[in-house]
């Protein structure tokens, strides 16, 4: 599996940024009251527009034929102390294949958040939908759910600090390199591998804010465009996502931990075996897809 900043408007702010690759900045201070909320997603739309993976799709279709941001002082809390103090918030990034992206995720838990195994929150998954149905699933023979054809994309959700959200929000953007590709921008494409951003509010959030300022500090890859569902692939483009409107589903756990897209990105078995202990543990949001393509459940089949 071979799985610029930014145009955003901030609900509350009035105020849309445009920061260009080449470092040109624009500030446009638009009055309220004289832009509906249709003009201002409007304003915010973009116009422009061999693996495990592979090996796993080749076997497919011979079988089957086919509430504001927490201000940060001069002396941060510890990250426990993050976690005792604040309610936790939902959110999921996407970026081409979940595989890799949850295990840079689970290594940003293990760094910001000083999160242990059994405390881990990343998960693979899929949103970004239209379609309202509550069964979604990878690709299976019998045909159930198929994120794909709902419109979904591959996402990775977390639980974490409000005040931890721009750190993670950077993580994110490191995935991209200078040009805005994904680690997977020529391997796995179409809308099933597109970028993703699900937070609360979507671009109302008092969070969008920080999106701008995370993707500025790694060097302005991305653009961001309203997620309205069942949104196109576009590079260096990343749809922002309001998690009430376009929830997270969980995925199977034979894609929780997995090892990455390349053939030679294999993680340790101490990483791999986090989906059996979970399970075993209840920790683990179980799914209830078939549990491989097939559903035999071994190999992913």
């Amino acid at each position: 599996r071979t799985c610029h900043s930014a145009s955003l408007v901030a609900g509350g702010l009035g105020t849309m940024v445009k920061h260009s690759r080449v470092g040109i900045t624009v500030l446009l201070t638009i009055a309220l009251h004289t832009l509906t909320q249709n003009d201002m997603c409007e304003a915010l739309n973009v116009h422009r527009a061999s693996s495990r993976r592979q090996a796993f799709r080749d076997m497919l279709a011979i079988t089957t034929g086919t509430t504001a941001a927490a201000t940060l002082t001069s002396s941060p809390p510890s990250a426990m102390a993050k976690e005792a103090e604040e309610d936790l918030m939902s959110v999921y990034f996407g970026c081409g294949c979940f595989w890799h992206v949850q295990h840079e995720f689970v290594q940003a838990e293990r760094r910001i958040l000083k999160r242990e195994d059994m405390s881990l929150t990343a998960r693979a998954g899929y949103a970004g939908g239209k379609a309202t149905d509550s069964t979604v699933c990878y690709h299976n023979a019998l045909n159930i759910g198929d994120y794909g054809s709902l419109g979904h994309a591959e996402v990775v959700a977390l639980r974490i600090p409000p005040s931890s959200f721009e750190e993670f929000a950077t993580e994110y953007f490191k995935l991209f390199d200078d040009k805005g590709n994904r680690p997977d921008q020529f391997g796995d494409r179409g809308s099933e591998y597109r970028n993703l951003i699900g937070l609360p509010g979507g671009v109302k959030s008092p969070y969008a804010k920080q999106l701008v300022s995370a993707s500025m500090a790694v060097g302005d890859k991305l653009d961001f465009a309203v997620g309205k569902g069942n949104d196109k692939d576009l590079r260096a483009v990343a749809f922002v996502m309001d998690t009430e409107t376009y929830p997270f589903y969980v995925a199977e756990q034979y894609h929780q931990f997995h090892d990455g897209f390349n053939l030679n990105e294999n993680y340790p078995n101490s990483y791999n075996s986090l989906a059996s202990k979970m399970a075993n543990s209840g920790s683990l949001q179980k799914s209830v897809c078939p549990n491989g393509a097939l559903g035999i459940g071994v190999g992913g089949l």
